[in-house]
């Protein structure tokens, strides 16, 4: 059972630091991330060190027999630390949680201590990659050991379900509150694999044997960790997710407004403050247009403003029939009658003012967000189209 889930749970702990490193190197202030990608590392390495041929490896190259077990629990007390200071930094000011950091890793220090002492007054002799606790559990040294690793263990684990849980109803972000749930419910589910432990040492002094429950133990031990580690890796995949998301829809918004864009710029000139980026381009660069869309709106909404006095009445009411159709909602015929009265009122600048201007169709709307305000934009966009380029050149010309 450990040599198959061992490698599974080394590779999902081994992505997750690959795929925070790059966020550590950038911003190392950030100690709950700091923390969060260490924790990725020491269990992945606690797991590499006992998969069964890794751990025949190590040892030979220690020349101590079974060495990895106090190598790898170490490692577990290291992440039991981490993973608690990462708590420590979403959940309290920076001070205390410094101050709490600081005590769980001089007390992972201290246990860490203790078990390579008790491990050096066990001196066990006979390798055992695979059941090294159910065969030294009647040795009382390694009871102790025992005691103090897996004491510690299901101390912190209950300690991480506990905290997680609490937290998850306060954190306003859903998906932290989902990480930490699912936190809660891996550390609850690791209790097995120290209960089991813990049970086979009560079990060599009164009578009875777990050893047939060596494998659910260790199935505990992996699944629990893994979905620990799944937990607090989903707030920042989401994250990830989202700003993905963002970048791509500006790079469309951007490329979709661009008509709209240059025929208001060609009509008036003076709305452009910024001169655009070149959008292929900054797709290729992986670059974000956050403020070139954003002036790019506000450019088309200025352009607007301008072209105002050049919206003939007659217009709107002949775009209103012709863009009427019971399949198209409101918010799509305003975009569609905007888009006809903008192409109405570039060809129109030629031959000068309205009487009385309409009003653009979708003056009604008012979208409360900048967000919502660009998505309807980009409907405006996919209405328009430009006026005919001698219209265009006569203007220019005069």
């Amino acid at each position: 059972m450990k040599d198959i889930l061992h490698p599974l749970c080394l590779a999902i702990a081994g992505v997750g630091f690959l795929v925070l490193l790059r966020d550590v190197v950038r911003d190392r202030r950030d100690r709950a991330l700091v923390a969060l990608a260490a924790s990725f590392l020491a269990s992945a390495l606690s797991y590499a060190v006992s998969i069964t041929w890794v751990w025949v490896r190590v040892d030979s190259f220690f020349g101590v027999p079974n060495i990895v077990v106090p190598i790898a629990q170490s490692f577990v007390i290291l992440v039991l630390a981490l993973q608690s200071s990462v708590i420590a930094y979403w959940s309290k000011p920076p001070a205390a949680a410094r101050r709490r950091s600081r005590y769980l890793f001089l007390t992972g220090a201290a246990v860490i201590g203790g078990m390579a002492v008790l491990f050096a007054l066990l001196t066990p002799a006979a390798q055992r990659p695979t059941d090294f606790a159910m065969y030294y559990a009647h040795d009382p040294v390694y009871q102790a050991y025992v005691l103090l690793y897996f004491g510690t263990y299901t101390a912190a684990e209950i300690y991480l379900a506990r905290a997680c849980w609490k937290y998850a109803r306060v954190v306003g972000d859903a998906w932290i509150a989902r990480g930490l749930r699912l936190v809660a419910v891996g550390a609850i589910i690791t209790l097995g694999y120290s209960g089991i432990r813990l049970a086979a040492i009560l079990g060599a002094e009164i009578g009875f044997s777990v050893d047939e429950l060596n494998g659910f133990a260790w199935a505990c031990g992996d699944i629990g960790a893994t979905m620990t580690q799944v937990g607090y890796f989903i707030p920042i995949a989401a994250t990830r997710a989202a700003a993905a998301m963002t970048w791509h829809l500006e790079h469309y918004q951007y490329r979709r407004l661009a008509n709209l864009w240059q025929a208001l710029a060609d009509a008036e000139p003076s709305i452009v403050l910024v001169e655009p980026v070149d959008a292929g381009r900054a797709l290729r660069e992986r670059r974000s247009v956050s403020f070139e869309l954003y002036r790019r709106a506000v450019e088309i909404r200025d352009g607007q403003i301008e072209l105002r006095p050049y919206l003939d009445p007659a217009v709107r009411e002949e775009a209103e029939r012709h863009r009427r159709a019971w399949w198209r909602s409101k918010d799509r015929t305003a975009a569609a009658v905007t888009a006809d009265q903008l192409r109405a009122a570039i060809a129109q600048k030629q031959h000068g003012t309205v009487d009385e201007p309409a009003t653009y169709a979708d003056a009604a709307l008012n979208p409360s967000t900048t967000s919502k305000d660009l998505r309807h934009l980009v409907r405006v966009a996919a209405y328009f189209t430009p006026p005919p380029a001698e219209a265009r050149h006569e203007r220019a010309r005069s």
